[in-house]
């Protein structure tokens, strides 16, 4: 396994993701596309934050599945509890040291249809089915 270790903007969030990154993503949800954001899927185990978990501030909307996390000094987005896989987190790539993401493929993910709950949504889209 390889050993990325980044931080946010300020240095006060570091943390360690302990992950082969095969594989990157983009979304077209109405925060991805503002934040502009590449992220690396990662279970939950392989993400380790080593500084300023007290730092991070939370940020929910719409069905307030996905968590994502912010260093509240700096305001940089550092990585996410992903929605339709609550057991993985999105880690912004960008906020790793010295990463290269030049020779891993980017997916686009199609996260705006994802963005209202759906009783029927496509069943590869694990999210939220119902509107209760």
């Amino acid at each position: 396994m390889n050993r990325h270790e980044g931080s946010c903007h300020c240095g006060a969030v570091r943390f360690r993701v302990t992950w082969d990154i095969k594989e990157l993503n983009t979304c077209d949800c109405s925060l991805c596309v503002k934040r502009n954001a590449v992220m690396a899927k990662v279970p939950e185990a392989a993400l380790t934050v080593l500084e300023g978990e007290d730092m991070l501030l939370l940020y929910e909307w719409n069905t307030q599945r996905a968590k994502h996390s912010f260093c509240s000094a700096c305001g940089l987005y550092v990585f996410h509890r992903k929605r339709a896989a609550p057991d993985h987190f999105g880690v912004n790539v960008f906020c790793l040291d010295k990463f290269d993401m030049a020779a891993i493929p980017v997916r686009a993910t199609e996260g705006a249809n994802m963005t209202i709950e759906d009783p029927g949504a496509r069943p590869d889209f694990p999210g939220p089915r119902s509107f209760a």
